[in-house]
């Protein structure tokens, strides 16, 4: 394989909005998507193949395997409303010119499939402390789609000279350049490999953004599991949330989100 390839079956969409949620930081956007892809019974259309992908199989069960890949599935909206592609995968490209290809490729076939808007999932993070009460962080490729996310309560990003590294800045930016309206919304997040309570926070912005109630049975018992986890390992001080100035005082810690 020398190329981003996708591999397809025709399926018929109504103006499809897109959500990607691939692996990043506290694993949000691949719990978001993952939740959405089994609350919409979605289904696989399509399969995105690359060579800058990590050089390795997955294993699968009976002695099977499969190539590391990134999968679209979709589920309808309903009468009159768009219907919904979720994007979800097993690794993000590699390299610097993996991540100008693949996702560039990503934008362009959602354009051929006539889609309208594209939402990417990231995490926002706020350091090596878990966050009890997250916030959720967005950016957009226009005006209109920031003041869209304000009145659904995502607080728009003014971390001056910060970084969206990988997916779920570069799909945002190639949409501005294809012309496709885009946000990147990005649950605060802090120390944990797997937050289900940031996500639990960018689930319900998107259930608002859609126009439907999400039940969040999984994610909340996944929630729970951790803070008990965490009250048990490190007592109550791992619990506490951030104060309310620290989004405006906090000056240390990564300078990138993703």
């Amino acid at each position: 394989m020398k190329e981003t390839k996708i591999y397809y079956k025709k399926t018929k969409l109504n103006d499809p909005v897109l959500f990607v949620g691939l692996p990043g930081i506290g694993s949000i956007g691949s719990l978001v998507a993952e939740h959405l892809k089994k609350e919409f019974k979605a289904k696989r259309f399509a399969t995105l193949y690359s060579p800058y992908f990590p050089y390795q199989i997955i294993m699968l069960k009976d002695g099977a395997f499969r190539l590391v890949s990134n999968r679209f599935y979709y589920a309808k909206g309903g009468k009159g409303k768009s219907d919904i592609i979720l994007l979800l995968g097993d690794a993000q490209p590699l390299t610097p010119e993996g991540q100008y290809e693949v996702n560039e490729r990503i934008v362009e076939f959602f354009k051929h499939l006539g889609g309208s808007k594209i939402f990417t999932i990231g995490g926002y993070s706020m350091g090596a402390q878990y966050v009890k009460a997250p916030r959720v962080f967005g950016l957009a490729t226009d005006a209109v789609t920031v003041n869209q996310m304000k009145k659904l309560g995502v607080t728009p990003t003014d971390a001056t000279g910060m970084s969206v590294l990988g997916s779920a800045g570069m799909i945002v930016a190639f949409s501005k350049k294809h012309k496709i309206s885009a946000a990147c919304i990005m649950g605060e997040t802090g120390m944990l490999d797997v937050d289900a309570n940031s996500a639990k926070a960018v689930i319900q912005v998107i259930g608002k953004l859609i126009g439907k109630e999400i039940r969040l049975g999984s994610i909340e018992k996944l929630r729970g599991e951790t803070e008990k986890m965490l009250s048990e390992l490190e007592g109550p001080k791992m619990m506490q949330q951030f104060p309310p100035e620290m989004g405006t005082q906090f000056k240390e810690g990564p300078s990138y989100i993703r």
